[in-house]
This record gives C-alpha cells, structure tokens and sequence, in this order.
C-alpha cells in the first residue's frame, strides 16, 4: 500500500471524529488550545489504537480467508463507507456537550474509531506495516480533530455531514480499488 492510499484512508477515517470535532466545537464558549489537544488526543489515540487491535485479530484469521481477502476488504470498507454516507443524509443531531472529561471523550474517541478496527482486519489481509500505518492513521486524525473544533467553534456545524459524506466515499472508492486490482492483477 502506497503512502499515497494510506493517506487517503487515513482522511477518511478521521472523518466521524472531524464531525464529531465540529460538535464539539460548537459546545465551547471560549475555545482554548487544550480543548483541540485533549480532542486530537483522544480521537487520534483511539483510531491509533483501534488498527492495531483490527489487525492482531485479523492476522489470528488470516490463513483462512487469504484467497478472499481482497473481498473481506472490499465489503469491509465498503460496509463502512456506506454507513458514513448514510449518516450524512441522516437528521441526527449530536447532543452538544462541552465537557472534556473522560467520561465523556472515551465513548465518543470508541464510536468514531469503531470503523478502523474493521481497516485494521483490512490491513492484515494486506500485508501493511501496521505500525507505522496505524500511527498514520492517529496522527492524521489527531491533527483533523484539532481543526474541526476550531471549525465547530467558528462556522458551526455546516461541515459535519459534508465531511462524513466525503469521508464515507472515499472508503468505498478504497474498497473498490483495492477488489478491481486483485481482479485484474491476481495479486
């Protein structure tokens, strides 16, 4: 996998905790930097952590479902990024909550990384060097979740579902690459 694919995945991850950000933004009076770095934390720390566990689980599998795991990624991602496309359409709205305590941030940091368990299982079907993927993957989402408290703070929540929505196509492209070249190449 290509630092290129890699980084794409990784905006596309950080998408549901750059919503969430967004929401969180919107709930603070007076935005501080510790606000958008006890954020990024949490959310890049978890969708660190989750790729990580996806994939020790996955490789536990992996002899088994090596001749399908580029279908496995394909509905895996796809799966994902459709029910990101779904939520953008969806009239949910986010209970605004300004505390950033841990009672609060662990629920939502699990929520947002849930989908990268799920690339983790992808990325041992890959063969990706996991952990510098997965710290990737942290670092992008820490740095976007910084960004869209700052966005939440000052815009409101315009961007949320827009981000979701593009988040959860370029997942479903991933998916659909990654099958259309095992199609082609037999690799």
């Amino acid at each position: 996998m290509s630092i290129w694919e890699l980084f794409i995945i990784a905006v596309g991850l950080s998408m549901d905790a750059f919503a969430v950000s967004i929401c969180k933004g919107l709930s603070v009076k007076k935005l501080r930097p510790k606000h958008a770095a006890i954020t990024g934390l949490y959310f890049g720390g978890f969708q660190c952590a989750m790729p990580l566990i996806g994939y020790f689980l996955g490789i536990q599998f992996k002899q088994f479902i090596i001749s399908i795991d580029h279908w496995i990624a394909f509905i895996l991602l796809g799966l994902i990024g459709a029910n990101m496309i779904r939520e953008a359409f969806g009239n949910d709205e986010e209970e605004l909550n300004d505390s950033f305590n841990l009672r609060t941030m662990v629920p939502l940091a699990i929520a947002t990384s849930i989908d990268a368990l799920a690339v983790g299982v992808t990325f041992a079907c890959l063969d990706v060097s996991i952990v510098p993927a997965a710290s990737f993957i942290g670092l992008t989402t820490f740095i976007l979740s910084a960004i869209g408290i700052k966005i939440g703070n000052v815009f409101g929540a315009r961007y949320k579902s827009k981000a979701e929505l593009a988040g959860g196509i370029v997942l479903v492209l991933m998916g659909i690459k990654i099958l259309v070249e095992h199609l082609i190449t037999g690799a």
